[in-house]
């Protein structure tokens, strides 16, 4: 398959195996069948549950790679009871209730005794005989639930889509009439139902939860009994809610331009392109022009192949380069609206020369449609942003480029063929933002990039309420000790932050 044309041609490198230490795939004789483990990789880590999960196999014991309904014991460690459950429960086994839920203690006293052990009161997991019902694990979670983002775990499953939706058509409506405060309250409030492992059935499960204002129960209390809210029906049949959500969705069309464009009298895009006196940006051309592919919600097969000629591309100027793939994809989402790449090299000073000797490169091959260049504004004499939203100062790059199809199918027609390439192109509008960062900045920009929005946005303000530090893109600053703290990874800024360090797929708030 020739994805970027001729012009690029570069063989596509195969990806290295990773080793999976499945049960099906072990060597180790499996002494004691009646006891089949789950070791959880929560609060443990990947690099130390791969060492546990292989010790336990070569001491002949079962061990599963993914929680199954085969499962008779789940090993913990640093988790309560509660913590435990709620995991279980968004799993959604068959039946939990006969699971031995128990501490690594378990384990390691089995790893030395050579044979499962009988379970005694110190390998059960904390408040275990407390935490059983439903009710009391939601009121419990409930209680625990921070009201800063960066202290929850939030992955891609939501189990309160139904709430979460109605939010965020009530958020964006509050932005496009300006209005930031409840705007941001349903923002947050649709990042706490995210993070439940469990489903609102009623108005007691929102009890005790951050940020569930008057306003926002009372949508809540709406869908409970209805299934859906009035006041999110009035928005969707809004005229000026539906004509800004059409204009925002054009590449280079923001709030600004679509008020001014609704107050002119405008209500659908073909009126906009035809009509002459409107002055169009270059990128808003490129929007209208790519309109079709650019809605298109692009798939992670498609980011990974950009990702690659963007990777084959700098590593001819600058081999030890890194070149990172952030944003949703980061946080193992399968589709987005475009593509996010960080650009660094540990070579300082080296990351200046990437940028425009790729582009060169990629207007020789014809594969950028579109592209604009943001030189660095950056000085490192400044503290890091006061504000939550703040954008950052890198040397950026806000491209389209042409990621190309497979070739038209040989068994069409000549005849159907020659209508399909008038009617059609071998490639597609792809929208791609390329971000260079200093190698000594670039734990920073990769957390700050990997999102999510409300997720950096509660990282920062925790920073700044909690710690007294002031957080970007760029930087951390301590106030109190009036010094920048360095870091070379995401870990170190979480733990100069005073958080228990969260995964990329569980920042999806």
């Amino acid at each position: 398959m020739d994805l970027f044309g001729s012009a690029s041609l570069v063989p596509l490198r195969k990806k290295s195996k990773v080793t999976q230490y499945s049960h099906s795939l072990s060597t180790h004789e499996i002494k004691f069948s009646e006891v089949v483990l789950f070791i959880m990789e929560r609060k443990m880590g990947t690099s130390r549950r791969t060492f546990l999960m292989d010790l336990g196999r070569r001491k002949g014991f079962r061990i599963e790679d993914e929680l199954r309904d085969s499962v008779t014991h789940v090993v913990a460690e640093n988790n309560s009871c509660s913590e435990v459950l709620a995991w279980l429960q968004a799993e959604k086994l068959r039946d939990i209730s006969r699971l031995h839920l128990l501490d690594i203690s378990w384990f390691t006293d089995c790893m030395g005794a050579g044979k499962p052990i009988q379970i005694e009161n110190k390998h059960l997991l904390e408040v275990q005989e407390h935490c059983s019902s439903n009710t009391d694990l939601q009121d419990e979670s409930a209680a625990k639930i921070s009201q800063y983002a960066c202290q929850r775990r939030t992955a891609l499953q939501n189990c309160n889509g139904l709430f979460t939706d109605a939010f965020e058509i009530l958020a964006e409506n509050y932005e496009f009439n300006a209005n930031k405060g409840p705007c941001l309250a349903f923002r947050r409030a649709a990042s706490v139902l995210r993070s439940l492992p469990f489903t609102i059935a009623s108005m007691n499960d929102v009890q005790g939860l951050p940020w569930m204002g008057n306003e926002i129960k009372n949508v809540i209390e709406s869908i409970l009994e209805d299934a859906e809210s009035p006041k999110v029906v009035e928005v969707l049949n809004d005229e000026k809610y539906k004509s800004f959500k059409l204009f925002t969705s054009v590449f280079g069309v923001g709030l600004k331009t679509s008020e001014k464009w609704f107050n002119m009298g405008f209500r659908t895009l073909e009126y906009i392109k035809e009509d002459p006196t409107l002055k169009l940006t270059k990128m808003q051309k490129a929007g209208f022009l790519y309109y079709n592919d650019l809605i298109t919600p692009v798939s992670k097969a498609e980011a990974e192949a950009i990702s690659l000629a963007v990777k084959d591309t700098v590593w001819t100027f600058l081999p030890d380069a890194l070149v990172t793939l952030t944003g949703g994809f980061r946080r193992e989402k399968q589709t987005g609206h475009d593509i996010d790449l960080l650009i660094t090299c540990p070579r300082p000073g080296k990351e200046r020369e990437i940028l425009h000797k790729a582009i060169d490169q990629w207007k020789k091959q014809d594969l950028l449609v579109y592209y604009d260049v943001i030189e660095s504004t950056f000085d490192e004499t400044k503290l890091p942003s006061k504000r939550v939203d703040a954008l950052d100062c890198f040397q950026k790059c806000f491209a389209i480029f042409k990621l190309h199809k497979k070739r038209l199918d040989t068994s069409i027609s000549d005849e159907s063929q020659q209508s399909d390439k008038m009617q059609t192109r071998n490639w597609k509008a792809i929208r791609v933002d390329l971000v260079i960062t200093p190698f000594a900045q670039y734990a920073y920009a990769l957390l700050g990039w990997t999102g999510s929005r409300q997720f950096e946005r509660d990282l920062r303000r925790y920073a700044t309420h909690e710690r007294r530090m002031m957080l970007d893109n760029h930087a951390l600053y301590d106030k109190t000790k009036r010094i920048f703290l360095k870091a070379t990874n995401e870990q170190e800024i979480f733990a100069h932050l005073g958080l228990e360090y969260i995964e990329p797929w569980e920042r999806n708030a």
